[in-house]
């Protein structure tokens, strides 16, 4: 049986010759599943990471595969990294398909970055929040933006507060509300830019508890050898499994004009009631903006949205 990622997406028939697709995170694990599984399809892609020689591993795999493959670093815990990576997305391509918002990190300790903020918060929300603002004229009528957020997001409400202080951090809580700010925030960029109109969609995810993934070695003591343990068990979710969930949401035909979505399960799902507050997406990404320093993008927004249907 076939278990790559297109197969288990039921994407293996789609045609992505032509498209340009940037996968963040895609050194390793379901990023680069994915990265790999999209130049299957045809598609070039840009793999991005902050270990070059890994980087260059998986472009060599995307050559070999036959399609154009590039590797740019960024650390997104620098902003001027991320704007750089922009920067050479929009100089070195005609313009951008696929943007799937996949890098990501927990950190146990309580710090901030330069920016003052706190550095889980900072790497998973701040930073692809800026790169796809900073992309989203390089975006082609009919691009796909998709942002790996977790069921982890589900018992946690939006606290901007904490954003800046660290007083009470836990690593578990930070990761928690970076993935909401993710569901969040693809919601709330799924209205604006149907209110801009853009046909650009913009959807979130659950990848699924993936051992293989590689996230465990953010994880303390023995943590993440029990992890690796797990992945040789039958019936686990494999790698290949969540970047399944990543495809489905980047190309499959059946979710083509699906926007402000969350999936799981390469579902349509419900995502918790704190995920659904408007109130919330429109004051994160206000909040967003003014702590980048930069003026806020698509600022027409609608003064109503209806509550997402149960999926």
């Amino acid at each position: 049986m076939d278990g790559a990622p297109e197969t288990l997406a039921g994407v293996k028939d789609v045609d992505c010759a032509g498209k340009q697709a940037l996968v963040t995170g895609s050194t390793n694990g379901i990023g680069r599943a994915a990265a790999l599984a999209l130049a299957r399809l045809g598609a070039d892609v840009i793999v991005h990471g902050r270990d070059a020689s890994a980087g260059d591993a998986v472009v060599d795999e995307l050559t070999a595969i036959g399609v154009d493959g590039t590797f740019l670093g960024a650390d997104f815990a620098d902003l001027e990294a991320v704007r750089g990576l922009a920067d050479t997305v929009r100089a070195e391509t005609d313009g951008l398909d696929i943007l799937i918002n996949n890098a990501g990190a927990l950190i146990r300790e309580g710090r901030v970055t330069d920016l003052g903020v706190e550095y889980t918060f900072h790497v998973n929300h701040l930073a692809p929040y800026l790169l796809t603002i900073e992309l989203l004229d390089h975006l082609q009528p009919g691009a796909r933006v998709v942002t790996v957020a977790s069921a982890a997001h589900q018992g946690v409400s939006l606290e901007l507060d904490r954003v800046t202080n660290v007083d009470r951090h836990t690593g578990v809580w930070a990761y928690s509300h970076s993935k909401l700010a993710n569901v969040l925030f693809a919601t709330e960029l799924a209205w604006r830019l149907d209110h801009a109109g853009r046909e650009v969609t913009a959807n979130s995810l659950h990848p699924g508890a993936i051992p293989g993934s590689g996230f465990s070695r953010f994880l303390p003591g023995p943590i993440p050898r029990l992890v690796r343990a797990l992945d040789s068990l039958p019936g686990v979710p494999t790698v290949a499994d969540g970047a399944a969930e990543l495809l489905f949401a980047a190309v499959s035909p059946r979710v083509a004009d699906v926007s402000g979505r969350y999936f799981s399960g390469q579902r349509l799902a419900t995502p918790s009631v704190a995920a659904r507050d408007a109130d919330a997406a429109r004051r994160l990404w206000e909040y967003s903006a003014d702590v980048l320093h930069i003026d806020e993008p698509l600022v027409e927004s609608p003064n109503t949205r209806p509550v997402a249907d149960d999926a």
